[in-house]
C-alpha cells in the first residue's frame, strides 16, 4: 500500500487525461487506434463530449510515463522477490471503468488468455483512483489459483451480466478488494479474478502490468 506518492499519482491521473485527448484526435486510418478500446456497453443516454474508452493497451508506447512507472524502483523489487531478478515485461495496460458506463469483468485467470509454458506470470494491478465496491473494485476467489488452468469466455460483460455463467464454480467466497490509489495488487496467471461494473459519478482508473522471466515459453 502506497509505494507510489500522491504527486506520482496526480502526474499519471494527467497523463490519462493527455492519453484520452490523443484518442479522440486519431484518423480513422491510424495504425495506433487498435491500442486504444471504446466501452463496449457505453450508456447511449449519457452524453460525452469525447470517446468513451474502456483500456489503452501498449502504454509504454505511447507514454513516458507510464514506460517508467512499470519500472517503478518498489515495483520491480517487489516482482523479483516473486519471480527473480531477470523480469520481462509482457503487458502495460490501462483499464479505466469510466463513470457510469464501466463495464463489468467476468472471472477469468490470465493464463487463460496467455498460454505460457510454464506459467510463470505476475499480475500487477495499480488503482490510480480509489477503488471500492461502487465503482467496481477487483473481486478475487481465494485458493483459486490451485485450481489449474480453465476455460472462462468473453471478460468483458454489460452491467447486468452475472461475473459468470459457470455453475460449477462456488461464489460463496468471492472477496471485494478494496484499494487506495497508489498501492498495489500482485497475483499469479492462475488466480481467479473480475469486477464489477462502475455505476458511480467517478471513473476507476487502473494501471496493469504483466511480467515474466526469459524462461518462459510462449
Amino acid at each position: 500500500e502506497g509505494f507510489m506518492t500522491p504527486e506520482e499519482v496526480a502526474e499519471c491521473e494527467v497523463e490519462i487525461e493527455r492519453l484520452h485527448s490523443l484518442a479522440a484526435g486519431l484518423a480513422t486510418d491510424d495504425s495506433r487506434r487498435g491500442s486504444f478500446q471504446l466501452e463496449p456497453y457505453a450508456d447511449p443516454s449519457v452524453s460525452e463530449a469525447r470517446p468513451v474508452l474502456r483500456k489503452i493497451e501498449r502504454t509504454r508506447q505511447y507514454s513516458d510515463i507510464f514506460r517508467d512507472l512499470a519500472a517503478h524502483p518498489t515495483l520491480i523489487a517487489t516482482v523479483r522477490e516473486l519471480l527473480g531478478d531477470d523480469l520481462l515485461l509482457y503487458r502495460s495496460t490501462l483499464m479505466l471503468k469510466p463513470a457510469h458506463h464501466g463495464s463489468a469483468h467476468a472471472f477469468h485467470q490470465d493464463s487463460a488468455y496467455w498460454p505460457m509454458d510454464p506459467p510463470s506470470l505476475v499480475t500487477v494491478s495499480i488503482p490510480l483512483t480509489e477503488s471500492t465496491p461502487e465503482n467496481g473494485c477487483i473481486q478475487v476467489i481465494p485458493e483459486s489459483h490451485k485450481w489449474g488452468m480453465q476455460e472462462w469466455g468473453h471478460i468483458a460483460q454489460d452491467r447486468d451480466r452475472p461475473l459468470t455463467e459457470r455453475d460449477d464454480i462456488d461464489l460463496s467466497n468471492v472477496k471485494s478488494v478494496p484499494l487506495k490509489a497508489g498501492s498495489a495488487l500482485m497475483f499469479h496467471s492462475f488466480f481467479v479474478h473480475g469486477s464489477g461494473s462502475n455505476d458511480s459519478p467517478k471513473p476507476r482508473h487502473t494501471a496493469l502490468y504483466a511480467y515474466f522471466p526469459p524462461t518462459v515459453r510462449y
